[in-house]
């Protein structure tokens, strides 16, 4: 049970304020027998400046989105001061904040994203309410999303995520002041379906039906609960799909049944899933290949209203997130890529 919020925010904050500035500090310590190292040896993957780089700008730029916040604070202490601009400017705080990681990112990391299909939310942007279903694979790929539907698509995007996620200064603080759905215990089906009540035309709900990061080990822990729970079929149609966990419907469903008027679009992605952890990543910089991405979006009135047939129709677009995937991992062993059909 995560602390209070005065308490996280008298403890996290500083912290963070603290941390940025001693990174600051030994910046120059660090970079330049780094720098000196990569002059010398040629041909080396400069890691160790990579990462100093990232985590330098990581630390300001959040430092800056907290401070930003406070500022906002200050000039509108009381509910009743607080309207629709209030909402838009935290927006425009962590456009500018994820954007900022994302340049960073591109510049350090090496990261490039390729994304086909109908481009989920730029086919018609700002005519109607999402809801986007995320396959959450790789370190990074939230913020990503949220990137791309904040600058590329100019959405309000509404994310339900983790409880712990309230232990991020700027998350603790930021989302807190704007419609987003924190999830841990029991109750969440219920947060979904009042986060997706009242979706408005710039709004797009953000969901990451597994529930959790991608790993085998999870994905297999998953489909034995499935049997535990004498799921057997979901357990086995779970089984067939090899690049996905078996997604949490409740959620997904319920925020689609609360926003009818909404479109759909499902995210398939594949080039961060084989970074599990802080070694996998230190191996994997700088990024050779680009992460590619597809999107697809259902409009409203072509998503079942039955919720039997919802339900299966869900799924089915679901085993189409593993069958991309599947056909991505194809395309790396020497294959053409190929796209599956809806």
């Amino acid at each position: 049970m995560l602390p209070p919020p005065l308490v996280r925010r008298v403890l996290c904050t500083p912290l963070l304020f603290a941390l940025t500035a001693l990174v600051v500090l030994l910046f120059p310590f660090v970079y330049t027998p780094a720098a000196l190292k990569r002059a010398l040896v040629r041909g080396g993957r400069d890691r160790v400046t990579r990462l100093l780089w990232f985590a330098l700008a990581w630390g300001l730029l959040e430092s800056r989105a907290v401070l930003a916040c406070g500022l906002l604070w200050c000039r509108a202490p009381s509910r009743r001061s607080r309207g629709a601009r209030y909402q838009d400017r935290h927006y425009e705080i962590i456009r500018r904040y994820v954007a900022g990681l994302h340049r960073v990112a591109r510049r350090r990391f090496g990261l490039r994203i390729e994304i086909d299909g109908d481009r989920g939310p730029g086919a018609a942007a700002g005519d109607r309410p999402l809801i986007v279903l995320s396959r959450h694979a790789g370190p990074g790929d939230a913020l990503l999303l949220v990137h791309h539907l904040l600058t590329d698509y100019g959405r309000r995007p509404r994310v339900v995520m983790k409880e712990v996620l309230r232990l991020d200064p700027c998350i603790d603080i930021a989302a807190n002041r704007l419609p987003n759905a924190f999830v841990g215990g029991g109750g969440a089906v219920e947060r979904i379906e009042a986060l997706a009540t009242g979706l408005g035309p710039r709004d797009a709900l953000l969901i990451f039906p597994e529930g959790g990061n991608f790993t085998p080990d999870r994905r297999l822990r998953a489909i034995r609960r499935l049997m535990r729970l004498r799921r057997e079929r979901d357990a086995v149609r779970a089984a067939r799909m090899r690049h996905v966990m078996p997604p949490r419907a409740g959620g997904s469903l319920a925020a689609i049944a609360a926003a009818p008027d909404a479109d759909v679009v499902f995210v398939a992605h594949s080039g961060l899933e084989d970074m599990d952890s802080a070694g996998d990543v230190w191996r994997s910089l700088p990024l050779t290949a680009p992460v590619h991405a597809h999107w697809w979006r259902i409009a409203a009135e072509n998503v079942p209203r039955d919720p039997e047939a919802r339900s299966e129709w869900f799924h089915e677009q679901w085993e189409r997130v593993d069958t991309w995937i599947d056909a991505r991992h194809t395309a790396a062993d020497g294959e053409r890529p190929g796209s599956p059909e809806a």
